[in-house]
Formats: structure tokens, sequence, C-alpha cells
């Protein structure tokens, strides 16, 4: 394996993901790229009769945190790490951006922030699953079985 994508967002999961991620790639000697999908628009309350309008979703800090606290991770790790900001779905961005870069494997979480907690796999980890063409591993660890707890 040359190149690993691994998906964060900042869930129990995700993080469990990451350092499973950091592993493989010092194992093999890998490229890591690190990698956070943001929405590109907001829903909003327009008014009144239901009617409803979008806003551009603007990455918050929180949210560019997310990445600099995996690449410090990687750092831990003695792994150098790219860090990437997506916008759009997230599972198309993560699909389409692992495709751009011809990684050998994307590491995704079992379960992020959606609300499918009782679900075995969350919706983002089976829609990876389902949408890439590329090897998936996909990382339910101890903190995935507490939150189903």
């Amino acid at each position: 394996m040359k190149k690993i994508l691994i998906a964060c967002d900042g869930s129990p999961a995700s993080l469990e993901a990451v350092e499973f991620g950091l592993e493989l790639v010092a194992e093999h000697a890998a490229e890591a790229i690190l990698v956070h999908v943001v929405p590109g628009v907001e829903p909003m309350a327009t008014g009144g009769f239901g009617m409803s309008g979008a806003i551009r979703h603007e990455p918050t800090e929180e949210e560019r945190r997310l990445l600099d606290d995996a690449a410090e991770l990687a750092a831990e790790h003695g792994v150098f790490a790219t860090t990437k900001l997506l916008t759009g779905n997230t599972i198309d961005e993560i699909v389409a951006y692992a495709d751009s870069l011809d990684v050998d494997l994307i590491v995704i979480g079992s379960r992020g922030h959606g609300g499918l907690a009782s679900a075995l796999l969350g919706s983002v980890s089976r829609g990876v699953l389902h949408e890439s063409k590329r090897p998936v591993l996909v990382v339910r660890g101890l903190a995935s079985e507490t939150v189903a707890a």
C-alpha cells in the first residue's frame, strides 16, 4: 500500500479509525491523507408557508481543528499526513477524492455523529462501502460499542 485515505469527523469511532489508519500507514510506510467533509450549504427558514432556502456553509474553526488534531496524532505516530477539508455530500466527496488520488485504501469509522446510533454501520460508512470501487476498511471499535450501549 502506498496511499491510505482516512476519514475523520471527530466522533469516537472516527478517532479510533484515525488511530488504526495511522498504524497501517506506519506499518506499510504509506502516505497518509486525512479528510473531513463539511456540508456545502446550510438549510434555513425563509419565512412562512413552509418555504425554506439554503446559504453557503462556511467551515468553522472546530471543523478545521478536527483535521489539525488528526495531523497532530499522526505526528505522535511518527507519520507525516496531508489534510484536506472537503465540501459537499460526505459519501460522494470521500469516494471522489479517494479516486482522484488513486488511494489504495479508505479507512472510516463505523459510526459518526449521525442519528443511526443503533445501526451496525452508520449511513456514511455504509454509503462509502457501497459507492467506492476501492477497498474500504470500516473500524468498529470500543467507542462505537459504548455509544450503542
